[in-house]
C-alpha cells in the first residue's frame, strides 16, 4: 500500500467526522454568483454573474471573451487544479514537468515553453480574490473552497494590477458568512487517491465573521521506478485557508486572508520514448553509449510506464501567504485596497540526464521568493459612465541555490572516445557546479478603464495603463572537482579543460529598467435584446527580463554580455466578439475571432549539453497567434445541460532566423562561413550555428481543441431522502502540438480525446454521491516530450494519467 501522509489522514479523518456528523436540514447559504445562477428556480434565468471587470455584472453584457466555471462543475468534474481545468476552458494550455517549470498559456502565448527562468513575467496573470500569484509554481496546487473561476482570454492590463498580456485566471473563493454554514467532501479512489475538503463559516460576532478551508490530496504514482521500486509523479498536496471578515461600517468591510499550501510528492521523473538520429558522430549518440555501457531503458514502450531513474527525486513546494481587502463603498463607487505577501519555498531534486546511468548525480535548484503587493482600486457605476482606476505597486526578491554533480558514467557520455579520458570515471565523477542567484523585481503602475454608453445600445471603452518596471540580478556560478579543487577558468591541462567543458565558471549581474503605455480601445453594440456584438483594440508589453540562469558564451568561452537583457515585448491585438442568448434564454452561443502580434518575443532557448547552461531567453522577431472560439450552452430545463466550446488556433513564428536548431540538425561540426549544413539526422554532419524557424508553429499549441459535455437528472428518493439522481459526461479533444521551442519531428505529440463519467444522487437537503471515471477509455497520450541533453537523440515523456475512477460523497449545511 502507498502510505498516505499524516497530514492527509489527519485531514480525511477531519472531512470524515464532518461528513458523517452534518445536520441533515441545510442552512439557508449565500451562494457564489455562478452557483446561485446555476441552482435558480426559473429554466431560463442561465444569468453567470462575473467580476472580470472589478465590478459584478452577467458575463454576457461584458465585451470580453471570459469562460466561467463554478464550484459545482469543478467539483463534479474533479477539476480540481489548473491542469484538469484546461479539459474544460479549450483555449488554456497547461504544462508542467515539475512546479518551477510550469507554464500556463492563453491561445499559444503567455511564457515562452521550456525550462522556467525567473527574470521573465508571466503573460498569464493569476489572481485569487485579487491577490497576484506571480509565481506559476501556485497553478499546480490544489483549488482551495473556490466559487468560481474566469478565464479571460487577451490582454487585461488596463484592469488588472500586474499586466498580463495573454489573458487572466480569476478566482473568487467563497466568502465568510454570518450564517452557519460549511461543506465537506471525501473521495476515495485508484491509485490509492484519497482527498479530503472541509469548509466551515460563521459569526464570531455581530459584525465579525470566519471561514476556514482545508484540502489534501493524496495519490500514489502512475510510474513505476524499478530502480527504487517506488510510483513516481504521485500527488500529496495540502492547503488550509482562513478569512475574517470585519463589518467596521455600514460601507466598509475589512477582510484578513491566511493560507498555507505544501506539495511534497514523489515527483517529477519521466520515461524512455524514443531516439532520433543527430547529427553527433555515430559513436556519441545514444545508442552506441548505452552500448558501450551495456545499458538498456526498463522499457522502450512508454506506457508500460517504467523508469529507471537513479537520482532522488523531490518536489517540495510551499506557497504561503497573507492578505488584507478593505472595500469600501463611497457615493456611487466603490474604493478597494488590497495589501498582500506571498512566499514560495521551492527545494526539487531532479534526474536531468532521463537515464538509470549515473551521468548527472545530482541536480537541485532550491528557491526562495517574496513578493509584496499593494493594489487601490476606484469603482464607479452611473447612468452614463462606469470606471475603474487604480494604483499598483509590486516588489519580489528571489534567491536561489543550485547544485549541479556529475556521476562516475559522466566522462564515457560527455567526453569524445577518441579522448582517453573518456574511460577515466575519476576525470568528471563529482564534478560540481554551485550557483548562487538572486533576483530583485520592482513594478509599478497607474492603470484605468472606463465605459461610455453613449446609447442605450452603444458603448465606448477606452483604457490605459502606465508601467515602471526595474529588476537587478546576480549570478554566480563556481566549478569544483571530484576532489574539491576550484576550477577558476584558466587552467590549461587536458584533464581541468575536459571538466570546463561540462562546467564553466560564470559571473554575471544583469539589470534594467523599463517605461511602458499600455491602451485598448472596445466598442460595443447591442444589435438586439440578448445580442451584443463587440471590437478591442489593444496595445500591450511584456516588460523587459534578464537571463537570470546564466549568460550564453561566445566562441572564446566569455558570457556574451549583451544578452544579460531582453527587450520588452510590444503586443498588438485584435478581436471580434458577438455574444448571444436566445430561446427564452435557455440556450448561449458566444464568437470570439482574434489576432495577437507580438514583436520582440521573449523566447526560450535551450543548450544541449549536460550543465553548460540550462537556458536563456532571447528575443524572436515576430510571432503570431490569431484562430476562432465558440462557445455554446443550453439548459431547455433544470433537467438538462449540455455544453460544447471549440477553438481553432494558429499561432506561429512570424521570423525567428536565430533560433536553436532541433536535435536533427544539432551535435556535428558548426558549419563555417559559405559551408552548406548536412542533411537532417546525418551523424558526424555539419550543424547550423542556429537555424530560422520562421513560419513553424509555435509549441504546446493545438489548432483544434475542443470541451463538450451534457448533464441530465430526474426526480428521485434515495436512503429516504427526495433529490435528483444524475447522470454527467464531460469530454475534450486537442490535435497534435509541437513539445519543443524548435520544432522537431522527434517532438511531436499526437492529439488525443478524454472522456469523463460521473453517475450520482443529489438531495434536495445539501448531500451529493457520485461515482466517476476519468479518462474512462485509458487513452494513451503525452502530456510532454523533452529532449534528452548532450543531443545524444534521447526522448524522453511525461505520460498522461491513465484511466482513474472513484466515489465522492459531499454534503453542504
Amino acid at each position: 500500500m502507498y502510505p498516505f501522509s499524516t497530514r492527509s489522514t489527519l485531514l480525511l479523518g477531519a472531512g470524515l467526522t464532518a461528513l458523517l456528523s452534518a445536520p441533515s436540514t441545510a442552512f439557508a447559504q449565500d451562494q457564489a454568483p455562478a452557483e446561485a445562477a446555476d441552482t435558480a428556480e426559473e429554466p431560463n434565468s442561465n444569468d453567470i454573474i462575473v467580476t472580470a471587470r472589478r465590478r459584478s455584472e452577467s458575463a454576457q453584457d461584458i465585451p470580453l471573451a471570459v469562460s466561467v466555471i463554478d464550484a459545482r462543475q469543478l467539483d463534479e468534474t474533479g477539476a480540481f487544479n489548473v491542469n484538469r481545468l484546461q479539459q474544460l476552458a479549450p483555449t488554456l494550455q497547461f504544462y508542467s514537468s515539475n512546479p518551477r517549470n510550469t507554464a500556463v498559456n492563453i491561445r499559444g502565448l503567455g511564457v515562452p515553453f521550456g525550462l522556467t527562468s525567473d527574470g521573465f513575467e508571466q503573460g498569464v496573470g493569476i489572481y485569487v480574490d485579487d491577490v497576484y500569484y506571480s509565481r506559476v509554481a501556485s497553478a499546480t496546487f490544489d483549488f482551495l473552497d473556490v466559487a468560481q473561476i474566469e478565464v479571460l482570454r487577451g490582454p487585461q492590463g488596463t484592469l488588472y494590477g500586474k499586466n498580463t498580456t495573454a489573458g487572466a485566471i480569476n478566482i473568487t473563493t467563497n466568502q465568510p458568512s454570518f450564517v452557519f454554514e460549511g461543506r465537506a467532501e471525501i473521495s476515495l479512489g485508484n491509485y490509492e487517491f484519497r482527498q479530503a475538503r472541509l469548509a466551515v463559516s460563521g459569526p464570531l460576532s455581530e459584525n465579525v465573521a470566519a471561514r476556514v478551508a482545508f484540502s489534501g490530496t493524496s495519490r500514489r504514482g502512475t510510474i513505476r521506478n524499478v530502480v527504487t521500486g517506488q510510483d513516481i509523479q504521485s500527488l500529496d498536496n495540502l492547503g488550509v485557508r482562513a478569512q475574517m471578515l470585519w463589518e467596521a461600517a455600514d460601507n466598509l468591510k475589512i477582510t484578513l486572508v491566511g493560507d498555507y499550501n505544501k506539495q511534497d510528492a514523489n515527483c517529477c521523473g519521466s520515461v524512455f520514448v524514443r531516439t532520433g538520429t543527430t547529427q553527433r558522430p555515430l559513436n556519441r549518440q545514444f545508442a552506441a553509449l548505452a552500448a558501450a555501457q551495456n545499458y538498456a531503458p526498463p522499457s522502450t514502450n512508454s506506457f508500460d510506464r517504467l523508469t529507471d531513474l537513479d537520482s532522488q527525486l523531490n518536489a517540495g513546494n510551499v506557497i504561503a501567504g497573507a492578505s488584507l481587502r478593505a472595500v469600501w463603498d463611497i457615493g456611487p463607487g466603490t474604493f478597494t485596497s488590497v495589501t498582500a505577501w506571498r512566499y514560495w519555498d521551492w527545494k526539487p531534486e531532479n534526474d536531468r540526464d532521463f537515464t538509470g546511468l549515473p551521468i548527472v548525480s545530482l541536480s537541485q535548484n532550491p528557491s526562495q521568493q517574496n513578493q509584496y503587493t499593494q493594489e487601490f482600486r476606484y469603482a464607479y457605476t452611473g447612468d452614463k459612465f462606469d470606471f475603474v482606476l487604480g494604483a499598483f505597486a509590486f516588489d519580489q526578491r528571489i534567491d536561489t541555490q543550485g547544485t549541479e554533480a556529475q556521476g562516475l558514467a559522466a566522462s564515457r557520455w560527455n567526453i569524445a572516445p577518441n579522448n582517453a579520458l573518456s574511460n577515466d570515471p575519476s576525470v568528471l565523477n563529482g564534478l560540481t557546479a554551485r550557483n548562487t542567484q538572486f533576483l530583485e523585481s520592482t513594478s509599478l503602475a497607474l492603470f484605468g478603464q472606463v465605459s461610455w454608453k453613449v446609447t442605450d445600445a452603444f458603448t465606448i471603452q477606452p483604457g490605459a495603463r502606465v508601467n515602471y518596471d526595474k529588476k537587478k540580478g546576480f549570478y554566480q556560478r563556481r566549478v569544483f572537482t571530484g576532489t574539491g579543487t576550484e576550477l577558476l577558468g584558466t587552467e590549461t591541462d587536458a584533464r581541468s579543460r575536459a571538466q570546463l567543458g561540462v562546467f564553466q565558471p560564470q559571473v554575471s549581474a544583469p539589470e534594467d529598467t523599463d517605461w511602458n503605455l499600455t491602451y485598448d480601445l472596445t466598442l460595443s453594440y447591442e444589435l438586439a435584446p440578448d445580442v451584443l456584438a463587440y471590437g478591442t483594440y489593444a496595445k500591450s508589453f511584456k516588460t523587459i527580463g534578464i537571463n537570470q540562469n546564466g549568460l550564453p558564451t561566445d566562441a572564446n568561452g566569455q558570457p556574451i554580455a549583451a544578452a544579460g537583457t531582453i527587450r520588452p515585448e510590444t503586443v498588438d491585438h485584435f478581436e471580434l466578439g458577438l455574444k448571444s442568448q436566445f430561446w427564452d434564454r435557455k440556450a448561449t452561443l458566444n464568437l470570439a475571432a482574434f489576432r495577437t502580434e507580438i514583436s520582440d518575443y521573449q523566447a526560450t532557448v535551450n543548450n544541449g549539453q549536460f550543465g553548460v547552461l540550462r537556458g536563456f531567453l532571447a528575443n524572436a522577431d515576430k510571432v503570431r497567434s490569431q484562430g476562432v472560439e465558440a462557445d455554446f450552452s443550453i439548459r431547455p430545463s433544470q433537467r438538462f445541460t449540455a455544453y460544447a466550446s471549440g477553438a481553432y488556433t494558429d499561432a506561429k513564428y512570424v521570423r525567428f532566423t536565430d533560433a536553436p536548431c532541433p536535435p536533427e540538425l544539432s551535435g556535428g561540426t558548426t558549419a563555417a562561413a559559405g559551408q552548406t549544413p548536412s542533411a537532417p539526422s546525418t551523424p558526424g554532419g555539419i550543424s547550423p550555428a542556429n537555424c530560422d524557424i520562421s513560419g513553424q508553429r509555435l509549441p504546446g499549441v493545438s489548432k483544434w481543441a475542443f470541451s463538450f459535455g451534457a448533464v441530465g437528472n430526474l426526480p428521485t428518493e434515495f436512503l429516504g431522502k427526495p433529490g435528483d439522481v444524475y447522470l454527467g459526461y464531460d469530454g475534450s479533444y486537442r490535435s497534435g502540438f509541437s513539445s519543443n521551442p524548435s520544432p522537431s519531428a522527434f517532438t511531436n505529440i499526437e492529439g488525443y480525446h478524454l472522456s469523463n463519467f460521473r453517475i450520482g444522487f443529489r438531495s434536495d437537503d445539501g448531500f451529493n454521491l457520485f461515482a466517476w471515471v476519468r479518462n474512462a477509455f485509458d487513452e494513451n497520450y503525452f502530456e510532454q516530450l523533452f529532449v534528452g541533453p548532450g543531443n545524444t537523440g534521447l526522448i524522453a515523456g511525461l505520460p498522461g494519467d491513465p484511466r482513474t475512477w472513484g466515489a465522492t460523497a459531499a454534503i453542504t449545511f
